[in-house]
């Protein structure tokens, strides 16, 4: 029973049930489950990230609404569920970058950041007095050590690599078209295409250059990786990571 300045409650949240569940976890699966779906597929040649982005009114000006975020030049993040949540996450995550290219110079592997992620979102389940976030979260990058990949980090904090993922509402059954669409040859065009076909099995209402969003990490050639800068001399490593504009997202739903 719950004292009177609420601290037995609190704790309450933060321990196992008899049954070895959290049960705080499952209800924030429940809240991603009910947000826009989100899927990332991994091509040999780099990784596509893409997201349903729909606003509650046509009075939202959705040009400000931003669901595929960039957290450094080779890594990008998509989420499903709360997006307050996800704003807190992506600024956490954009400062451990930072920190990681003060010391090395380099900015982070893909894994090294998911692990950071993952490490924020898990001590959320074992602190009293706060809840676990509320999304999941795919985090998509390139960097020297494993070349292209793609992660999915959960509220628990748990995160596995994938070959493609879908999360959020309809997720099921954008897993279950991947499975049948995917191979291990697939080329990051052709997998942007599978991304739209997916999104389109459970889109309800039309789907536009407005409606999307999409975000590419693409592989750098050997001569980008010999310069590794930009201009020649600020040091800084060539992007992987971009978002497609409105016109770049119009053009592949006309084909």
């Amino acid at each position: 029973m719950a004292s009177a300045d609420g601290g037995a409650y609190s704790y309450s949240l933060t321990v196992f049930s008899p049954s070895g569940k959290l049960v705080q976890i499952e209800h924030a699966l429940a809240a991603v489950s009910q947000g826009t779906t989100s899927l990332g597929i991994k091509a040999t040649n780099g990784i596509v990230i893409a997201t349903e982005k729909k606003s509650s009114s046509i009075l939202i000006d959705d040009s400000v609404i931003e669901k595929v975020a960039t957290i450094c030049p080779n890594i990008g993040i998509v989420y499903s569920g709360m997006g307050p949540d996800f704003r807190i996450l992506v600024t956490k995550a954009r400062k451990s970058a930072q920190a990681y290219w003060k010391i090395y110079g380099e900015y982070p592997p893909t894994r090294v950041l998911t692990q950071e992620i993952a490490t924020v979102m898990q001590q959320a389940t074992q602190s009293g007095g706060v809840r676990p976030y509320g999304v999941s979260l795919l985090v998509a990058g390139w960097d020297n050590h494993r070349g292209p990949t793609l992660y999915q980090v959960d509220p628990s904090g748990s995160f596995w690599a994938w070959k493609a993922s879908a999360i959020g509402k309809n997720m099921i059954n954008a897993k279950t078209f991947l499975e049948k669409r995917y191979n291990d040859d697939i080329s990051l065009e052709d997998a942007i295409h599978t991304a739209l076909l997916t999104l389109k099995e459970g889109f309800e209402g039309q789907m536009t250059e407005k409606t999307i969003e999409i975000g590419v990490v693409t592989v750098p050639t050997v001569a980008e990786l010999e310069e590794g800068k930009i201009g020649g001399e600020t040091g800084r490593p060539k992007p992987t990571f971009r978002k497609l504009s409105e016109e770049e997202v119009r053009d592949y739903l006309a084909l």
